[in-house]
């Protein structure tokens, strides 16, 4: 199976919650492990060939030549954080399946969970920069859903909006960052981006580069100071923490250091701000986590103070320190994972989080308590656990650095410190939660939870107790295989053994454990010490600079805004005026050496009623029917234009448009208001001219400028491949079907779109229809004159037979399925101006929103159908064949994609003329009437 089953497999989860009110909730979540556990199955299947040193690769190609593909590449890296994410994921799945309440929506809590794990996949399995960025967005959005999950209080969704905002705005400058590793290495690819290690560093853009992918790892790994969003996020269920805030999520902004690692790397700029910033990080979130009473909140700033012990290796400038890292990152997800759900547990049975409140428990939970207890002592660093093994790394590599120069003694010192308050607030943990008396005042009493939600802490707390004795065993392999990716070469020789002797990191480990016991049993100088000092509450924070900036936008909104279409217009123009004229002064010569065509008498003519037809319907606006007439002479003039500059495809489209724009026009017009507003005064008069007389000036000279100037374009490429790419004569015609053909299908969806927004806007609106004109003279009470009615009638079939005539032969003479469908639909508008709303209804029951998904439908179907070819979307098929009597014919796929945008096109003109024509009907019809 393909490697792209891996991200996929997953997300086919999403639709749980469709099965969520047919089935239990064991089997819901049975139904949601399915696809994660094949998934992780196929990974598995796929690591011996990673692990023989392979890198798996698949790509689909989107856009070639800009460089965009759907590409998976799995090395070690991604084959470590792909375990990480679907084994923890199955154990958060039936975690979940207990923790959650009967009145909690189980299925949308589990579509979001795997939707999120998808991105996570996304993320980590990405062979293409934009690709990659574009899971990392979906990271942020789906997270977004989890923590906000309970929308009911106030704390989820406000700790949703404070983390979508950081995520969001360090994803924006992870693009930035990502667009201009692309274009300096030349390529989106990542395994051309990893080999262009020193292409990059030694670029004069890379300050700029590493601060921009910086700031978006920093952001979703909550490092300092971008911190303050993930204890805010805390207000998420407990399975939500327990995936995306301690295995996961977080961990997406250390993948991207590690990933970019190889290229970012060795530079004395990355080393002081990513060092820097992981000091700061590990011993802020260590002393913090210390003062915490909420147990999720104590365990969010030790998942901070254990991130910033992470990036701080990764900014060490040794291999050493990133094998350390690489191995913390696989510790602190084992053990924070499993701290999560047993504090989920404590708070499912007790009603409470507090640790003022929750003491005692080992009397109620002795199970529990144990597994709890063994988890806090790994994030502590007790021996025989895997959080002392990598800390012990940690210890040795600082002690090795030289980071700070002659002040690098301090990076040691420091570290202790803040292995020291890791020590304490494991301890307080600990003890302040199992033991320290009895509970108090507790909302129930607590007691074992269900045996199988245990069953996901209880594999993590073996794992941390296996992985501290028998690492080499357990994870060497892995550990080995991902720091090889990191590193991009040779591992450094390094030790996964219990015991080193007794050295240095042995005596800080000591000092850590010794210092974080007295520190704890002093605990209360230091609450103390700390109450003195105001706590500042980052969700009131955020909300104030919130409404600071919504008020400055408003502010800001209210001056530019003020109703006056005319103003809008006016700033509109003078900015494209500013834009254009820039670049014209550097323009020494206006007049190029392309030698000009002779102006005949047809073509002055045809100018000069353009420009009459132009200023016409400015002057004459009042007069409604007359300026339409003046305005429609524009559009025939320019029509013909086409048709007299060789482009006849053009030339119909717009004669076809035109109609169609008189009939909206004149609907529009009719529901306006009688009389129009004041004429300006004389110095807005003023103004406008001369802004139009400069605007014109410009324009005028740029046009004039390129066409006496030699055109190089992509015309001679399409001329030449017409026939023989296409199989059409008509290039027009075959560029809109085949070579742009995705272009097409994505303006016809667009049409689509707009008409039904527009028919859900109009639907029930009923305007009053004025009994006479702007002049008091009644409208003629035959509504629909008979003479009218005849002729319209008489040209139906001949509209429809021309409508018909030009689509078969748009591919090799002008026409097409856009002007067949303006056509026809001109054909039926009419008999709904002669018959009315009502008479049609009877005779014509057409749905046009069917149509115009059918439309849809089947332009997307035949561009599909290529994939099965082998060939990229919507590329063409044709070949000619003969019958007797009949002769040579060719036949073509691009017809049937043709057929598509013609119905999409006759679907959403009627369906937003045909029902602006019964706004002042008498009848009302049912919203679900679309026709």
């Amino acid at each position: 199976m393909g490697l792209f089953w891996i991200p996929l497999l997953p997300l086919l989860g999403t639709v749980v919650p469709l099965l969520s009110s047919r089935f239990g909730r064991s089997f819901l979540a049975l139904f949601t492990a399915i696809p994660p556990l094949l998934a992780l199955l196929l990974l598995l299947q796929l690591a011996p060939s990673v692990f023989n040193g392979e890198v798996i690769y698949q790509s689909f190609d989107w856009i070639p030549l800009a460089g965009l593909s759907l590409t998976f590449r799995l090395d070690g890296l991604a084959l470590l954080f792909a375990l990480l994410i679907l084994g923890i994921g199955l154990l958060v799945i039936l975690y979940a399946r207990y923790y959650l309440s009967a009145k909690d929506n189980m299925g949308l809590f589990y579509a979001y969970l795997i939707l999120f794990m998808t991105a996570m996949l996304g993320i980590v399995l990405s062979g293409n920069l934009i690709q990659l960025w574009l899971f990392w967005e979906l990271t942020s959005i789906s997270s977004f859903l989890l923590i906000s999950f309970w929308s009911h209080k106030s704390e989820a969704r406000k700790g949703a909006r404070m983390a979508l905002t950081i995520t969001g705005a360090g994803g924006l400058a992870l693009l930035a960052g990502l667009l201009l590793v692309g274009k300096i290495v030349g390529s989106f690819d990542l395994s051309v981006v990893l080999a262009s290690g020193d292409l990059l560093r030694q670029h004069a853009a890379y300050p700029v580069v590493l601060v921009l992918v910086l700031l978006g790892a920093f952001t979703k790994s909550a490092q300092f100071p971008f911190h303050f969003w993930l204890p805010h996020a805390m207000a998420a269920p407990t399975p939500v923490s327990a995936y995306l805030h301690s295995a996961t999520m977080v961990k997406a902004g250390i993948f991207l250091m590690a990933r970019f690692y190889p290229v970012l790397a060795g530079t004395e700029l990355w080393f002081l701000i990513v060092s820097m910033t992981g000091l700061i990080t590990l011993l802020l979130g260590a002393y913090v986590a210390l003062f915490k009473h909420d147990l999720k909140g104590l365990l969010a700033y030790s998942t901070i103070s254990h991130l910033g012990l992470i990036t701080l290796l990764l900014g060490m400038n040794t291999q050493l320190s990133t094998v350390a890292a690489v191995f913390h990152i696989i510790n602190h997800a084992i053990f924070k994972a499993s701290l999560f759900m047993a504090a989920g547990i404590i708070d499912h049975e007790s009603g409470t989080r507090d640790m003022r409140r929750l003491n005692g428990l080992w009397k109620y939970m002795p199970h529990t308590a144990t597994l709890a207890m063994v988890a806090a002592a790994s994030m502590a660093g007790v021996p025989l656990l895997n959080g002392f093994l990598s800390k012990e790394m940690f210890f040795a590599e600082t002690l090795d650095q030289v980071t700070l120069g002659s002040l690098s003694w301090m990076v040691p010192v420091l570290a202790t410190l803040g292995a020291v308050f890791s020590v304490a607030y494991s301890a307080r943990f600990i003890h302040d939660v199992f033991f320290n008396g009895e509970p108090v005042d507790l909302p129930k009493t607590p007691h074992e939870p269900p045996r199988y939600m245990k069953v996901p802490v209880e594999i993590l707390v073996a794992l941390c107790l296996l992985l501290g004795i028998f690492p080499g065993v357990i994870v060497g392999p892995l550990l080995a295989l991902a720091s090889t990716s990191v590193l991009g070469g040779e591992l450094p020789y390094y030790s996964l053994s219990i015991w080193h002797g007794f050295n240095l990191p042995l005596l800080m480990s000591f000092l850590a454990m010794l210092g974080g016991l007295i520190i704890y049993h002093n605990r209360r100088h230091l609450f103390r010490f700390q109450s003195q000092f105001p706590e500042p509450d980052a969700k009131l924070i955020f909300e104030w600079l919130v409404q600071r900036l919504v008020r400055l936008c408003s502010a800001i909104i209210d001056k530019l805004e003020n109703g006056s279409l005319q103003r809008y217009v006016f700033l509109l123009l003078l900015a494209a005026l500013v834009l254009m004229a820039g670049p014209m002064i550097d323009l020494n010569a206006t007049l190029g050496h392309q030698s000009s065509m002779p102006v005949d008498t047809v073509s002055l003519i045809g100018a000069l009623l353009l420009a009459a037809g132009a200023i016409a319907t400015v002057i004459l606006n009042r007069r409604r029917l007359v300026s339409l007439l003046t305005l429609s002479v524009v559009g025939l003039i320019v029509s013909l234009a086409f048709a007299r500059f060789s482009a006849p495809d053009l030339a119909l489209t717009q004669l076809s448009v035109e109609v169609v724009t008189m009939i909206l026009l004149l609907l529009a017009l009719f529901f306006l208001p009688q009389s129009t507003p004041k004429e300006s005064n004389p110095r807005r008069l003023v103004r406008d001219l001369s802004l139009a007389g400069l605007i014109g000036g410009v324009i005028g000279t740029i046009n004039y400028a390129m066409i006496t100037r030699p055109l190089d374009s992509i015309s001679g490429f399409f001329l030449e491949n017409s026939k023989t790419g296409g199989g059409g004569t008509n290039v027009v015609n075959v560029i809109l079907v085949d070579f742009r053909g995705m272009d097409t299908f994505g303006e016809v969806a667009v049409l689509g779109i707009a008409a039904l927004g527009i028919f859900k806007l109009i639907v029930h609106m009923r305007l009053y229809m004025p009994s006479t004109d702007g002049n008091g003279l009644p409208w003629s009470p035959d509504r629909h004159p008979m003479m009218l009615a005849i002729v319209s009638q008489s040209l139906l079939p001949l509209a429809l037979l021309v409508s018909v005539y030009i689509f078969l032969r748009g591919h090799n003479q002008p026409g097409g399925g856009f002007i067949a469908g303006l056509i026809t639909s001109v054909a039926i508008i009419q008999q709904y101006i002669a018959h009315g709303v009502d008479w049609i209804k009877e005779r014509l029951r057409i749905n046009y929103q069917w149509m115009v998904a059918s439309g849809l439908l089947i332009a997307g179907l035949t561009g599909i159908g290529s994939w099965f070819f082998g060939r990229p979307f919507l590329t063409s098929w044709f070949d000619y064949f003969s019958l007797p009597w009949v002769g040579k014919f060719e036949l073509a796929s691009a017809m049937v994609f043709d057929l598509g945008v013609y119905l999409t096109v006759v679907g959403a003109t009627l369906l937003i003329l045909a029902n602006l024509g019964k706004l002042t009907t008498s009848h009302s019809p049912a919203a679900k009437e679309n026709n």
